[in-house]
């Protein structure tokens, strides 16, 4: 079958039996500060679990786009990809676990064509402590499903990934196991979950691709959660009903809820029989046009190609999801993915540039799906080559330094922080290349030589010291100075009126936040570019003064959020344009800058508006 395929008839089935279809949310959640990206279906929709009714129905399905961050370091198996597609169905107090459990078995068995036989099912053990029961009556369901279909369905307590590699199956088909396989919340097992957050058992199903795949490297004997790659889930159904109090106890919801997860791509996989992923219609493709640009088949190098198609695959959904490469947040997950596919590309000399027609490939799998990515497509691309132009400056110093000190030592927090800085190496990139070489990373030390360098970001933009850079490099002390131009430039065009409320100032971009009380015209835009390019190839020198702090008035010298400087005042001076307060550091001539460009305009408050900058 194919992907589109698979998704259409799980739809469609669903639809048939009283539920909405309602579309996929965006990659980025909203209200909803658990995680950088919508990791699940139920993620946008956890508040009608809670009681809140949802305007289509208690019934609802969609296919919805995922994103893990924790399994980028998994990529290179079978099984696991970074993005995904996650059909969902929901019950909101309608429902519960004898429909749902006999739906989605009906779903499989004759929609999807999967025999019963290769079907095996997990559900959960029970918390004593929580004093949440053991799931009887999910073990109930899935025995007679079985036996009407005249398969034994015997239940073996496994509990775990270690105690199932030593005991193994023992000719059963239901198998029980703990928390962390077999119950669901935001936050992971019920000790973990903090107050007023609804969880419940789950019970999973996994396909069987067959007993000679199981590796003894992963266990004596193999079971539904080894990670040999025999078995994959296809499914999960979470039967939320309990709720955390503020005491730590557990207490039932108003209403029993259904919250289902199954993977488009897994589904898809054992559809076909095949249980590598990878080789599903909508990835192949992928995995073909990296053969074609490499020269390199993907039975030689599944991990690079592995690696290289996910992540490319991640990266075109992220920023047509308004996402760009930056080194916090959502922003530091595209450039950690994309980076990481320039190592594993240079494994496969692929060459510089090809990347996005990598993605161009993806986006032709999707966009009937999902339009935004043609919309996007450009944006896409360029964000991709950008990136890559970006890191390859210093990739190659960079491997040269790590050679240097994996020749004499483990790499030590330090070693790992001035990769990060200086190079641009993600601290996981790093962690990596030292396991290559059998080598260690501290990491503990890397985290506090980073929180440090943050501790003195933040005291530095605190003290209005740099103006909002976060450090001092070239291309900061670059964007500082054209920022002192763009503030002068803003009221020149729109008045004298506009202040500086705010600006965060990295290597990258530069980021200015004025009051206006209204969107900005193309012709505003235009003319304040034009303005600071002007002064910009008019070669203006940039001098520092210090004036008596009474000067400031007479002078009417601009100064960042009229802060108390002191008896005595720096100021600096791009010529008679602009002069403003400012502690430095700042370039010696304008015309060091290059080309300026604003990216965006937008609202950050009201009354007050942003831009975003580059100079080219």
């Amino acid at each position: 079958m194919k992907t589109d395929e698979v998704r259409n008839k799980y739809l469609r089935f669903f639809e048939k039996r009283g539920h909405s279809i309602i579309k996929s949310a965006s990659l980025i959640p909203k209200n909803d500060t658990t995680t950088l990206f919508t990791s699940s279906g139920m993620q946008p929709l956890l508040s009608y679990f809670l009681g809140k009714k949802h305007i289509s129905g208690t019934r609802l399905a969609n296919s919805q786009k995922c994103f893990r961050a924790e399994d980028i370091e998994e990529i290179g198996d079978n099984r696991h990809t970074t993005f995904f597609e996650m059909l969902g169905n929901w019950s909101f107090g309608d429902y519960f676990k004898k429909e749902q459990i006999e739906q989605f078995f009906k779903f499989l068995t004759t929609e999807i064509k999967l025999e019963p036989k290769k079907l095996y099912i997990t559900v959960f053990v029970g918390d004593k402590k929580n004093k949440i029961p053991r799931d009887i009556e999910s073990v109930k369901i899935w025995k007679n499903i079985f036996e009407n279909n005249k398969i034994k369905a015997e239940d073996i307590e496994i509990l775990d990934e270690e105690n199932g590699g030593k005991i193994g199956m023992r000719g059963g088909r239901i198998f029980y196991y703990n928390a962390k396989y077999n119950w669901w919340s935001r936050a992971g097992a019920p000790d973990k979950m903090p107050s007023d957050e609804p969880g419940g058992a789950d019970s999973e199903v996994f396909y069987d691709f067959g007993e000679d795949i199981h590796n003894k490297k992963f266990g004596e004997h193999c079971h539904p959660n080894c990670k040999c790659g025999r078995f994959i889930e296809i499914g999960n159904s979470v039967f939320i009903e309990y709720i955390k109090q503020k005491d730590g106890s557990f207490s039932r919801l108003p209403m029993k809820n259904v919250d289902f997860g199954g993977g488009l791509e897994r589904i898809t996989a054992a559809s076909n029989s095949d249980n590598d992923i990878f080789n599903i219609d909508t990835i192949s493709f992928v995995i073909k046009k990296i053969e074609e640009i490499s020269g390199r088949m993907y039975a030689d190098n599944k991990k690079e190609f592995r690696i290289i198609a996910d992540h490319i695959r991640a990266s075109v959904f992220i920023i047509a999801s308004g996402i760009m490469s930056s080194n916090t947040g959502q922003g530091y997950i595209l450039r950690r993915l994309i980076r990481r596919v320039i190592r594993f590309s240079d494994k496969l000399d692929i060459l510089h540039g090809h990347l996005s027609d990598i993605s161009k490939t993806v986006i032709n799998q999707y966009n009937k799906i999902y339009s935004e990515l043609n919309e996007n497509k450009e944006k896409i691309t360029e964000e991709i080559n950008k990136e890559e132009r970006r890191f390859r400056k210093t990739l190659e110093k960079g491997l040269i330094e790590f050679e240097k000190i994996s020749k004499r030592r483990n790499i030590s927090g330090n070693d790992a922080f001035i990769l990060f800085t200086t190079y641009g190496f993600p601290i996981e990139m790093t962690i990596e290349l030292a396991e290559e070489k059998g080598l260690s990373v501290d990491k503990n030390e890397f985290n506090k030589k980073m929180k440090e360098h943050r501790e003195l970001s933040r005291i530095g933009a605190e003290q209005k010291f740099k103006g909002g850079l976060i450090d001092t490099g070239e291309m900061s002390v670059k964007y500082h100075t054209a920022t002192h131009l763009l503030l002068r430039a803003l009221k020149d065009v729109l008045g004298e009126s506009v202040r500086q409320k705010g600006s965060n100032i990295t290597s990258e971009r530069l980021r200015l936040d004025f009051s206006w009380g209204e969107k900005m015209t193309d012709e505003q835009k235009q003319n304040t570019e034009d303005l600071v390019n002007e002064k910009i190839k008019s070669a203006i020198d940039v001098k520092k003064e210090e004036i008596p702090a009474k000067e400031v008035a007479r002078q009417n010298i601009g100064g960042e959020f009229e802060d108390k400087y002191g008896d005595i005042i720096t100021v600096y001076k791009i010529g008679n344009y602009s002069i403003e307060l400012c502690g430095g550091p700042h370039i010696k001539n304008t015309a060091e800058l290059g080309h300026f460009k604003i990216k965006k305009e937008e609202s950050v408050s009201s009354g007050i508006r942003r831009i975003k900058a580059v100079l080219e």
